[in-house]
């Protein structure tokens, strides 16, 4: 029971870290695409930016880091999981 009790902690810790960092991921994209829409929509009410392509470029890389980071919990740690838990079931036919 001590053995099943200790995994049950360890997976509800890693499911909660785990989404944790979407979120925290999630958050930083929906951040810069909101400056990306303040460039578009009042690009000429923002007077420190005199090279707004530049500027926007910027932004577009940022979405583009935490997106890709995002893609790799999916794709390899959370895939893990669910693979982890498939080998567990027992095959019923």
């Amino acid at each position: 029971h001590l053995t099943l009790l200790k995994h049950l902690k360890e997976s509800s810790m890693r499911e909660m870290l785990l989404s944790a960092l979407k979120s925290y991921y999630v958050g930083h994209i929906n951040k810069h695409i909101a400056n990306v829409e303040i460039y578009l929509s009042r690009s000429t009410g923002i007077g420190e930016h005199s090279d707004i392509i530049a500027s926007m470029d910027k932004e577009i890389a940022e979405i583009g880091k935490y997106d890709d980071r995002l893609s790799m919990i999916l794709k390899y740690l959370e895939r893990k999981q669910i693979d982890e838990e498939k080998e567990k079931k027992p095959q019923s036919k």
